[in-house]
């Protein structure tokens, strides 16, 4: 085996690892955050877990992912260490459908069908179909499918040529010896684990072993103890996700590890006592890429029924591993609960498998705009009872809202820069838009409190129009802000009419109050004071309504951020029936009281 062969196994390995790569992102784009939030909507039966992890690791062609956005669903707190255990056996059952997959490559045969089912026969089909789905379609579900499509491709590719490269080596005896040094268990468990451990995948290091049996240098003496020791190898991409994480998250990367650790150990000692009670001698023939595969199916298979008995024991040895610190629990207990659970649903780890990270965010963002539209309905409630205990309510939510936004801000900008389909990019856009109208609906909120608190400590107070009028404003701000929040978080009905009606309504509210107000002061029947905090009330609703309008326009219209606000308010408003008819409609719903005029000391209804 000359240099020039070298290299060409180095290359059959590096497209190997891409198409999977690729193929995995594939599939994981395809089943979106659906599959995957399946994960975290579990319940504490421990066999549905495991057909759970199975079935969505056999889907997205990853045990690695599934294991690490099970570390992420514990330290958010939405999934147990007891739900965990099922999903991480279950994901070590999925993984085996690849190798099963790769070892269609050894069926030989002239047949048509013999033919058909190896997938060098169809795999540059799927390539010419895969390329032209990804350069020319536009939809994101036939981009996702092309990505598929190619990623298993080039996968087989790169099997073929590393088989191919490493072909002639069947010959020599030196390669040949070199596998006989890992019918040492030890050792090749040992060499088994780094291997995984340095690719990072358990799917990708079988489907090596796979390619190197063509060789018929790889006895199943040898391949045996390498493929127990690449379950142990995949564990690193687990431990490494849970570095920083809270100690329950911290002890799923440890169950993994003991689950794999523990079935090995059991595995080997079992088969290896049967091996010197009853020699084996299998253990010397040439294994093939299906018999790898089939090894590393009854392993998992097998640790998976052997453990399952005593997934509690799992979860309590992983405790004993990784104990409680009492400082720990102490700041734990000081920390902000509000804060701190919504702080969970942006796990780092989660940005791994974008589609999920994306649905957390927005639940996320659905929390901050429920804050922000909570703290509204507080101070605005102050219009009749002003006190103290709830502008400290309403400052404390516009605090959270501020560490949210902060939180969100920076969390979108990480995902952004992950690979996201087109739908998920626009929405992504939207939530950065958004984020920053909800913080400053909810900074609006506080300077409508304080200013009916300070109005109340005052020697004036609203006279009984001016409350009555800003309960008419008041009210109509209140719902746009309920529409406003029920399209960004359904977007199923377009409500950009409504909104657009709706804020125009508030705003000629706002100019006809701000009027009335100038004739008391001119009247002398407001004084000056009292009449600057009405002044600023009157702005702050009005600016609500301005900020609810732009979200709505964000849903509406933003794409790839190229937008224009005032076009957008043109096409709305100019010969849109459905717009006048909602704006007539609010416009009597919220007309104001009549107007009184004041007259040399005589009060007249206008």
């Amino acid at each position: 085996m000359d240099i020039f062969s070298i290299f060409t196994l180095a290359g059959g390995v590096a497209v190997f690892l891409y198409g999977m790569d690729l193929m995995g992102r594939g599939l994981q784009q395809a089943a979106s955050d659906k599959m995957q939030s399946l994960l975290a909507r579990l319940t504490s039966n421990i066999f549905k877990a495991v057909l759970l992890g199975a079935t969505v690791t056999a889907v997205i062609q990853s045990s690695s992912a599934t294991t690490v956005m099970v570390v992420g669903l514990v330290n958010s707190g939405i999934m147990d260490l007891y739900q965990a255990v099922g999903v991480i056996m279950g994901a070590n059952i999925g993984t085996t459908i690849t190798a099963w997959i790769l070892s269609l490559a050894g069926i030989q045969g002239d047949t048509f069908l013999l033919r058909l089912l190896n997938p060098s026969g169809f795999a540059p089909i799927l390539a010419v179909i895969g390329i032209v789905f990804m350069l020319f379609s536009k939809k994101e579900k036939r981009v996702n499918v092309g990505m598929i499509f190619f990623g298993f491709a080039l996968l087989m590719l790169g099997l073929n040529t590393m088989s191919g490269t490493v072909a002639p080596l069947k010959n020599d005896p030196q390669f040949a010896e070199f596998f006989l040094m890992f019918e040492n268990p030890v050792l090749g468990v040992l060499v088994g684990a780094a291997l995984t451990a340095i690719i990072q995948s358990s799917s990708a290091s079988v489907g090596i072993m796979q390619a190197l049996a063509v060789t018929g240098s790889v006895t199943w003496g040898s391949a045996i103890p390498i493929i127990m020791g690449q379950n142990i190898g995949t564990c690193v991409t687990a431990i490494i996700s849970a570095i920083g994480a809270k100690r329950s998250a911290k002890r799923a990367a440890i169950i993994h590890l003991l689950f794999n650790t523990v079935g090995t150990v059991i595995f080997i000692l079992a088969f290896y006592t049967l091996n010197m009670i009853k020699p084996l001698a299998f253990l010397t023939d040439a294994v093939s890429p299906a018999g790898i595969a089939s090894v590393h199916t009854i392993f998992n298979i097998s640790a998976t029924i052997i453990l399952l008995p005593f997934h509690k024991f799992l979860v309590k040895l992983s405790t004993l591993v990784l104990k409680d610190i009492p400082e720990e629990k102490e700041a734990v207990e000081l920390l902000d609960i509000e804060k701190k659970r919504f702080l969970q649903i942006l796990d780092p780890r989660f940005l791994e498998t974008p589609g999920f990270a994306l649905s957390k965010a927005t639940e996320a963002v659905h929390v901050m705009a429920n804050i922000s539209v909570e703290a509204v309905v507080l101070a605005t409630g102050m219009n009749n009872n002003p006190t103290q205990e709830i502008l400290e309510a309403v400052i404390h939510k516009e605090n959270l809202v501020d560490a949210f936004e902060d939180e969100l801000q920076t969390y979108l900008l990480r995902l952004s820069q992950r690979q996201l389909g087109d739908q998920e990019a626009i929405d992504l856009n939207i939530m950065m838009h958004a984020i920053n109208d909800f913080e400053r609906i909810s900074d609006h909120g506080v300077n409508i409190a304080e200013a009916f608190l300070k109005q109340a400590g005052g020697e004036e107070s609203f006279s009984a129009e001016a409350k009555a009028e800003l309960n008419t404003l008041i009210h109509a701000v209140q719902e746009i802000l309920a529409i406003t929040g029920n399209f960004f978080v359904n977007r199923k009905n377009d409500r950009s009419e409504e909104i657009e009606a709706l804020e125009e309504v508030i705003d000629n509210l706002a100019l006809e109050l701000q009027n009335r107000h100038i004739e008391r002061l001119k009247a002398s029947n407001c004084s000056v004071e009292a009449g600057f905090i009405f002044s600023d009330i009157i702005t702050a609703l009005e600016r609500i309504g301005d900020h609810c309008a732009n979200i709505s326009f964000y849903i509406h219209d933003l794409v790839d951020g190229d937008y224009d606000r005032h076009q957008y308010k043109s096409r709305i408003q100019e010969n849109n029936a459905e717009f006048v008819r909602y704006y007539e409609t609010y416009q009597t719903k919220y007309a104001l009281p009549a107007k009184m005029v004041y007259t040399s000391g005589s009060l007249l209804t206008n």
